[in-house]
C-alpha cells in the first residue's frame, strides 16, 4: 500500500480523515482559525479541504497510534491502516465466530474478550482475535446461560452478555491464569522450550551502519544465546534458519507450534540521529490489556541487561506487533542498541558484550519461574551450567 503522511492528498486521506472523526480523535466540525503559521486571513479554501493529510490529521493519526501501541511516527502504514480497520467494529455490528482461514480481529472481539475474563471465562488475554480460546469461553458462556453452545456471538448471546454486570471486581483474571501457569513449572529450567528469533534474515539484513549487519549480529547472538540456555537444561530453538525471512505472523505461528514456554525476538536499532542509543523490550498490551507475564519478563530482561552493561536504559514499552500479539507464550522483543550510535554500535560488535547479554537473559528466564521469596537481586544471579557441560 501507498504510506500517506504530511502534505498528502487524495480521497484515501479523506477516508482516513474520516475514520478518525469517527472514532473521536478528530472533532465532528472543522477547527476554526487555521493552523499556525496561516495568514490572518486563515487558511485557503485548498488548505481546508478534507482530502489533505494537514497538520490537525498528523496530530489525530499520532494520538491514534499512541493509543493503540503503534510505532507514533504519523505515518499511514500497513499496521496502522490494519488498525483503523479493525477500531471501525463495535460489538454488535457483525456476527463473530471462529474462522480457521480468515479469523475476526476487530476491537468488537476485544470486547467480547472484555467481557468474557471480566465474568471468570478464559480467553486467554485480550488480543483482538477470535481464536479457538475465545470459541471455548463463547461455549462455557453460553451452556451457563442456558444457550445453545455453538460458540458464535450473535443476537441472543449478545443480550445475555449485556444483561449481566460485571461479577469478577478488583484485580485481572488474565493476569492470575497467567503467572499460575508460569509458577506452575517449579523453579527448574529443565525442559523449559525458548523459541529465539533472530531479527530479519536471509535477503533482509536489517539496520547496516558502522560496519555492522543487524541480521548477522542478531544471528550470532542467538547462536551464543542457545548454547548457554542448552548447557542450563533448558530447550532452545530458533524460529527461522539464516536463509528465511518470515513475517511476524508467521514467525508467532512457529512459536505456537513449537508449544515455547516463552519467545524472545533479538534486534538492533537505527536512527537519522546519531545521538539515538540504549536498548528496550517490548512486550504485548495496549490500552484495553497485555500479556502480565511478557510485560514481567520484558522487565526482568531490560534491568538484567542494563545492570551488566553500560547500555542506556530505554525502559520497557507496550506494542501490538503481530509477533507480540499473536503468540500464546510471554514475548519479548529487545531493541538491543542503535547501530547508528558509535557507542552502541562498539559495544554490538563485541563479542564480550553480547557474551553479557546471553546471560542476562538467561538470569532473567530463571527469575521468571522464581517466586518472589526466593528471587535473586537484579544483576546478582548467575545459571549454573547443568552437570556433565563444560
Amino acid at each position: 500500500m501507498k504510506l500517506l503522511r504530511l502534505g498528502d492528498q487524495g480521497s484515501a486521506v479523506a477516508e482516513v480523515r474520516a475514520t478518525l472523526t469517527y472514532l473521536g480523535f478528530l472533532p465532528a466540525t472543522p477547527r476554526q482559525g487555521g493552523e499556525p503559521g496561516d495568514s490572518p486571513a486563515g487558511p485557503s479554501a485548498e488548505e481546508q479541504t478534507p482530502d489533505r493529510f494537514d497538520r490537525d490529521l498528523d496530530l489525530a493519526l499520532r494520538a491514534f497510534q499512541q493509543s493503540r501501541g503503534l510505532s507514533v511516527d504519523g505515518i499511514l502504514g500497513p499496521d496502522t491502516a490494519r488498525a483503523l480497520e479493525e477500531a471501525r467494529h463495535n460489538l454488535g455490528d457483525r456476527l463473530l465466530y471462529l474462522s480457521a482461514t480468515h479469523p475476526f480481529v476487530g476491537d468488537d472481539v476485544a470486547a467480547l474478550q472484555e467481557r468474557l475474563f471480566n465474568m471468570g471465562f478464559d480467553v486467554g488475554r485480550t488480543d483482538g482475535i477470535f481464536g479457538p480460546r475465545t470459541e471455548s469461553a463463547v461455549r462455557d458462556f453460553q451452556r451457563n446461560r442456558g444457550l445453545e453452545p455453538d460458540g458464535r456471538c450473535g443476537p441472543r448471546t449478545l443480550r445475555e452478555l449485556k444483561r449481566l454486570r460485571r461479577t469478577v471486581t478488583g484485580g485481572r483474571p488474565d493476569v492470575l491464569r497467567e503467572s499460575v501457569r508460569i509458577l506452575a513449572r517449579g523453579t527448574s529450567l529443565l525442559g523449559v522450550v525458548v523459541a529465539l528469533d533472530p531479527g530479519h534474515g536471509g535477503d533482509d539484513p536489517g539496520i547496516v551502519s558502522n560496519g555492522l549487519c543487524e541480521r548477522d549480529l542478531m544471528a550470532d547472538l542467538a547462536a551464543r544465546l542457545s548454547d548457554r540456555l542448552i548447557d542450563s537444561g533448558l530447550e532452545s530453538q530458533l524460529i527461522h534458519g539464516p536463509e528465511e525471512s518470515p513475517t511476524e505472523a508467521e514467525r508467532a505461528a512457529r512459536a505456537n507450534a513449537m508449544e515455547a514456554d516463552i519467545l524472545i525476538s533479538l534486534h538492533a536499532d537505527g536512527s537519522s540521529s546519531q545521538h539515538a542509543q540504549g536498548v528496550s523490550a517490548y512486550y504485548y498490551g495496549n490500552a484495553r490489556g497485555s500479556s502480565a507475564m511478557g510485560e514481567r519478563f520484558a522487565q526482568l530482561v531490560q534491568r538484567e541487561i542494563v545492570s551488566r552493561t553500560d547500555m542506556q536504559d530505554c525502559r520497557t514499552h507496550p506494542k501490538v506487533w503481530d509477533l507480540l500479539r499473536r503468540t500464546r507464550m510471554p514475548a519479548v522483543r529487545l531493541d538491543l542498541g542503535y547501530l547508528t550510535n558509535h557507542h552502541d554500535a562498539r559495544a554490538l560488535g563485541s563479542t564480550e558484550f553480547r557474551a553479557a547479554v546471553a546471560e542476562a537473559v538467561l538470569a532473567a528466564t530463571q527469575r521468571l519461574f522464581l517466586p518472589p521469596e526466593m528471587d535473586a537481586p537484579t544483576g546478582q544471579l548467575h545459571v549454573p551450567r547443568v552437570a556433565g557441560r563444560t
